[in-house]
């Protein structure tokens, strides 16, 4: 029995298809030859592991469930979600990276662009000889990004964007950002539309964000545009309001709740390991009461997990996904990372705050991924909606 079959308590390999298990796999080996040995020194030396991203490429793991006509591997999305669990298993920063360009650049591409934006850009970005980013939040506008006030203003045959966007995954060293902007008044977020936009366009500046204590590993930039003229082409002419980013946000949240169950896998693998082979008072700790409880609990929480994100797979390539599903599952899964990893590095005692133990980076890379594409609590209004009919914040 390899390690993470061991993290399969309830059988859920049962459940996947012989396609969906190769995927999975592959994405698996990958993980362990090419990410784990590296992501903990990318960690401590603050830099995105980018010498990665061609082998990514070459695997098809950006935008793995989009058509094959634009360079991608057509797969469902439970396949796609696999991926997600285990790029996140190694780092949640590369899983971020993958996602972002997958759901929140080629998505909105595919969803909202013309036929020309699409054979141009979908095929760059599957094979990452673009790196895209997605600009949506701003400095005053996190959980409410109807108010955003990035203005694009038409002038002859161009856009003319101005604004400031915040906390964005990739901008330091993407290619091309989706930047979403108010085409009418400030007050307006029906106005909102997205752009294309080159980011060796004047007046667009990616500035590292600095001071983070979580996602280290992770390139994270503010972006200023300053009278950023782009083509009138470089409009995505099937968005409109802010329902277009949120759709992008859909795409990315379900991602989010497969991968943060990888995370604890890994935070579960390790802490078992740990426990079955440190001696304490003549035996190993796994022999300990308290310790078996600690590990009975995050078992049983990832295998909730497990099933909430293969069934929320099924739905979605059934096509009966409900967003409040996905808050549901991205709310209730990155919880549960977040308290598997805690509880995985209290285990390990003080060698749970070194580098070459994983349980630490995951449980500070959590706390991000905890609050990004939709806090906890906000989340927690979508489905409280969604299930009384009536909404809490209006």
């Amino acid at each position: 029995m390899t390690k993470f079959e061991g993290v399969d308590y309830y059988n859920v390999d049962s459940l996947l298809s012989e396609e969906e298990r190769a995927v999975r796999d592959t994405v698996r080996d990958w993980v362990d030859e090419n990410l784990l040995p590296l992501i903990a020194r990318c960690y401590v030396e603050r830099r995105f592991p980018s010498e990665l991203v061609p082998q990514m490429a070459e695997l098809g793991f950006f935008g793995a469930n989009m058509p094959e006509k634009y360079g991608c591997a057509g797969l469902n999305n439970v396949a796609y979600g696999l991926i997600m669990q285990e790029l996140e298993r190694g780092d949640s920063g590369v899983r971020s990276f993958a996602s972002v360009q997958a759901s929140l650049v080629m998505y909105p591409i595919l969803e909202f662009g013309s036929g020309e934006q699409r054979d141009y850009w979908l095929p760059k970005l599957a094979k990452a000889e673009a790196v895209g980013c997605y600009g949506l939040t701003e400095p005053d506008y996190g959980s409410d990004p109807g108010g955003l006030t990035t203005r694009a203003v038409k002038d002859g045959e161009e856009w003319v964007i101005t604004g400031t966007k915040m906390w964005i995954t990739n901008a330091s060293i993407a290619d091309v950002a989706i930047i979403w902007a108010k085409t009418g008044e400030l007050d307006d977020p029906e106005s909102i539309r997205g752009f294309i936009v080159e980011t060796d366009r004047e007046g667009y500046v990616a500035s590292d964000q600095k001071g983070k204590l979580s996602l280290l590993a992770s390139d994270t930039s503010e972006i200023s545009l300053q009278e950023v003229r782009v083509p009138a082409a470089n409009l995505l002419p099937g968005s409109s309001g802010l329902r277009s980013p949120l759709m992008c946000l859909n795409q990315a949240r379900y991602g989010i709740a497969w991968g943060a169950v990888g995370a604890a896998m890994a935070c579960y693998a390790e802490a078992l390991s740990y426990a079955q082979n440190r001696l304490q008072f003549d035996r190993a700790i796994a022999g300990y009461q308290i310790q078996q409880i600690r590990l009975v609990e995050m078992l049983t929480e990832i295998t909730k997990g497990q099933l909430l994100a293969l069934q929320l797979g099924r739905l979605k390539d059934g096509g009966k996904l409900r967003h409040a599903q996905v808050s549901m599952a991205k709310r209730n899964n990155v919880n549960m990372a977040c308290e598997v990893a805690r509880e995985a590095r209290r285990l390990l005692g003080a060698n749970g705050i070194l580098v070459e133990y994983q349980s630490m980076r995951h449980m500070a890379n959590l706390e991000s991924v905890y609050t990004y594409e939709g806090t906890h609590d906000i989340h927690g209004l979508i489905v409280g909606e969604d299930i009384t009919g009536l909404s809490a914040v209006t």
